[in-house]
């Protein structure tokens, strides 16, 4: 049989507005997303719920971002709110092609006034024996916070799935200083999609801001996988959509994997 190709974008949507928040673009957000033809995409910021814009905005989506982004494509989609006001609701989602069996939303938060998650699904991909265990995080600003998370992140899936399972952990880790590439290769066998392609763990795509990308804080991690191509979508019309770059990656089952 064939060995299962795979491909993932991650993307912090900005709660489908442009930088500064200066105009609606989740409508041009979806249409980009599409044409990457992903089999799996991992968003971060996501407005589940906002009575006030769908009050006061013409075109704002009568459905969850989510499952306005979903809709026709990915069959299946997980939604899991972190950050909940009077008006509404934010957090993390994962849209994909094939079934999702099991979604949680683990509790990460650290600081009282930035909440934050780990959405996991497992994911039944044709042509795997076993789930495809994915994970989509925004970690925190402040590194003994990020660590913290991280630490948490690697216990929680230490404890849910087996060792030689497939994983993807993709998302915003905010990780300037790349302290996460260390912890999740040695405790959780990840590589980094960019440093996959060059063999180097000092490689991670950088992302932001998306107009010009300096800061290396967005990433896809892998496991039973190789990485056959990885890209990053900044410059327009990316920059026009969100502050962030998206990341997309094209994986191939590594040999030996179940």
């Amino acid at each position: 049989m064939k060995s299962p190709q795979l491909k993932v974008v991650t993307y912090n949507i900005h709660k489908g507005f442009s930088q500064f928040n200066q105009h609606l673009m989740v409508h041009e957000l979806r249409e980009q997303l599409r044409s990457l033809d992903s089999d799996i995409v991992f968003l971060q910021e996501v407005q589940g719920c906002n009575s006030r814009h769908a009050a006061s905005i013409d075109n704002w989506p009568a459905e969850a971002q989510q499952d306005f982004l979903a809709e026709d494509v990915w069959q299946a989609t997980a939604y899991g709110s972190n950050v909940i006001y009077d008006h509404g609701h934010h957090g993390n989602a994962i849209l994909s092609r094939f079934p999702i069996e099991h979604s949680h939303n683990q509790d990460v938060t650290h600081l009282r006034f930035e909440r934050r998650g780990l959405l996991h699904c497992a994911i039944k991909v044709p042509g795997l024996d076993q789930a495809l265990h994915c994970v989509c995080v925004h970690l925190s600003l402040f590194a003994r916070s990020r660590r913290r998370q991280l630490d948490a992140l690697a216990h929680y899936l230490e404890e849910i799935a087996e060792p030689d399972a497939p994983l993807l952990i993709a998302g915003d880790f905010n990780d300037w200083r790349n302290e996460a590439d260390e912890l999740l290769a040695h405790r959780l066998g990840l590589a980094e999609v960019f440093g996959g392609l060059t063999g180097s763990p000092e490689t991670p795509g950088r992302s932001f801001p998306a107009k010009r990308p300096v800061l290396r804080l967005d990433r896809i991690y892998v496991r039973g996988f190789s990485v056959s191509h990885a890209k990053i979508h900044s410059g327009a019309p990316w920059s026009k959509i969100s502050d962030h770059a998206a990341l997309s990656a094209h994986l191939l089952r590594a040999s030996g994997g179940r």
